[in-house]
């Protein structure tokens, strides 16, 4: 005969740390989505990767650094991205991560990452808008490139 097992009985919750004022109230292109988040990722030693939520007018609701990676490696889960995502009541994401080498050029792990958080937005009804690559004053963007 087994014991009894102890569950935890808990509250989820996030946790506002700050916030900003965003003048253009929302987002309508990949370029608003770099001024959003610029000053997040611009002049980073490390790769940090951020998510944007947003809601149905697409509205920026909360924006999350949700990893800090290495010199030129983030590793992300798309569990972590939707995390954020689900507690913020987001509609659509946009993430976003820095290059500190300042080369804006996409690499095959950032193309398998977009895939990947498409393909978990589908099965959760939150839209990916764009996965933006930040560097040196510049951005790529993977829905113009066609990814998304």
């Amino acid at each position: 005969m087994k014991s009894a097992k102890r569950v935890n009985i808990v509250t989820v919750k996030l946790v506002k740390e700050s916030s900003l004022l965003y003048k253009k109230r929302s987002v309508g292109s990949p370029e608003d989505g770099y001024d959003l988040v610029k000053q997040f990722l611009e002049d980073k030693d490390r790769e940090h990767f951020i998510v944007t939520t947003l809601d149905t007018k697409n509205q920026p609701v909360s924006i999350n650094i949700c990893h800090i990676g290495s010199l030129n490696a983030s590793l992300v889960s798309p569990r972590e991205i939707m995390k954020t995502a689900i507690l913020s009541s987001a509609a659509s994401i946009i993430v976003a991560h820095n290059h500190p080498s300042g080369d804006v050029q996409e690499s095959r792990e950032d193309i398998e990452v977009t895939e990947r958080l498409v393909e978990a937005g589908k099965l959760m009804g939150i839209e990916l808008l764009d996965h933006l690559i930040i560097g040196d004053g510049k951005y790529t963007s993977l829905k113009e490139k066609g990814y998304i």
